[in-house]
């Protein structure tokens, strides 16, 4: 690896960015971490060598401050996302707008220093960096009654028009020792007799953060995988019930599942996507009721050569720390 490459990343700070600078900085590219606040980026800089990642103020919406970040870049990774809504429009902004213009300033970046001419025409356009990842969703549909998922097809269209050769993602529920899933309803289960389950039948094909962080150094890496879509997902397909279940058997924690109706779900995120930190919201109970697999006949993680992991090798070891006194071993 040349030692000028360049990474981009934005969303850097976030659970999968972590683990994406990481195999950047072991790969031996100068990672610059682009975000809001670069202070809260600071807990990366261990992860490569000295001054190998660098924070860099770039918020999606300060344009000029983007493109200093991607100038120069080899190779641009966008995993900024967001799963509810602060102020009305924030998803078009951010999975639309923000995805469109990484994707227009990346495909007119300047070319990193020390990538040969070839390298460059991967993408279409001499002046752009080399290669373009996107991190989108399963579901992600423009047509899609969720404002999530149809920001995020959206998205992707904007993407795929401003580079075309950009790589898109698909991953569903991410899991690993700092995710939002697994940890949410574990640590509901420390305090609540009761697990609410909605949609149950709903079915997920929970997808390892490292496997993620794999698919997007494939996407990088591999010519092949150019201007394509993959769908990220495990080895097993579970339904949302089945995963509560798993979550209180890991945990040692005795609590009953409580089936709640649509129509009283609904009232429920109707008052709580009101309150800060938007528990439930209305919008994702649309999500709710679509499966979250990798559709049938897509390419996936094997198609980058990588072999999902299973949920049984990981989410034990992190759950254990929510069983009670005396059952953590």
């Amino acid at each position: 690896m040349d030692p000028r490459m360049i990474a981009t990343v934005f969303g850097a700070s976030g659970f999968i960015g972590r683990y994406v600078v990481k195999h950047l900085a072991d790969r031996g590219y100068i990672v610059r971490a682009a975000t809001r606040d670069p202070e809260s980026c600071a807990f990366l800089r261990p992860l490569g060598r000295v001054g190998q990642i660098v924070p860099l103020y770039a918020p999606f919406g300060n344009e000029a401050a983007m493109k200093r970040t991607i100038d120069g870049a080899d190779c641009v990774v966008n995993l900024v996302g967001i799963l509810a809504e602060h102020r009305r429009g924030d998803f078009d902004r951010v999975h639309r707008q923000g995805a469109e213009t990484v994707a227009r300033l990346a495909a007119s970046g300047g070319v990193a220093k020390g990538s040969s001419d070839a390298q460059h025409r991967w993408n279409g356009n001499e002046g752009g960096v080399r290669s373009l990842v996107h991190i989108s969703a399963i579901g992600a549909d423009p047509a899609s009654p969720s404002l999530y998922a149809s920001s995020k097809g959206m998205g992707e269209a904007a993407v795929r028009a401003a580079f075309p050769q950009a790589v898109i993602l698909r991953p569903s529920i991410v899991f690993g020792p700092e995710d939002q899933f697994f940890n949410r309803f574990a640590r509901m289960a420390t305090v609540s007799p009761i697990l609410p389950v909605i949609e149950g039948q709903t079915r997920f094909q929970p997808v390892y953060v490292g496997d993620v962080a794999d698919a997007v150094m494939a996407a990088i890496g591999r010519p092949d995988a150019a201007g394509r879509i993959f769908e990220l997902g495990g080895p097993d397909i579970h339904s949302f019930r089945d995963l509560l279940e798993d979550i209180l058997r890991e945990t040692r924690q005795h609590r009953t599942l409580v089936t709640i109706p649509r129509w009283l779900a609904g009232v429920q995120a109707a008052l709580l996507e009101r309150l800060p930190g938007k528990m439930l919201t209305r919008d994702q109970l649309l999500q709710l009721r679509r499966d979250n697999v990798v559709a049938e006949g897509a390419s996936g993680l094997q198609s980058l050569g990588i072999t999902p992991t299973p949920i049984r090798l990981i989410v034990p070891d992190y759950l254990r720390r929510y069983r009670p006194a005396g059952l953590r071993e």
